[in-house]
């Protein structure tokens, strides 16, 4: 399917209320005003776009539950994972970039357990400690 880029003007309110549910949904702000201007355009008098994926349309829902059901399998097994299993993992991940990036500037990859844990970093990096 071709697509066309479109630039509109939106009250700020509805962008960030737009925003906030397109990253609920774990989708665009793209996919969601598509799918809100599809649900208006296939409902007009209702005036009203679709509350939900399941209201957009029948194969949203079901690309929706499955990529969740895939998610949360997934976050399952890793959860599951020790310590040394989840670096081991997050080694052989960035091993690609690593070979990428073998030249120039050096890219250093940090992983937190909390984000309490980034936060503390974060204070001690800007602070130059």
């Amino acid at each position: 399917m071709p697509y066309a880029r479109i630039s509109i003007t939106l009250p700020d309110d509805l962008v960030k209320a737009a925003d906030r549910r397109a990253s609920e949904l774990d989708r665009s702000r793209s996919w969601l005003i598509a799918q809100a201007l599809h649900g208006y355009l296939q409902n007009p008098a209702d005036g009203a776009p679709p509350r939900s994926v399941s209201e957009a349309s029948p194969a949203a829902a079901y690309a929706a539950r499955e990529v969740e059901a895939a998610r949360t399998a997934r976050l399952a097994r890793e959860l599951q994972l020790t310590p040394e299993e989840r670096l081991r993992l997050a080694e052989d991940i960035a091993r690609p970039a690593r070979l990428l990036h073998r030249r120039g500037r050096r890219h250093q990859i940090i992983g937190f357990d909390t984000y309490e844990d980034f936060y503390q970093w974060k204070k001690a990096h800007r602070a130059g400690g």
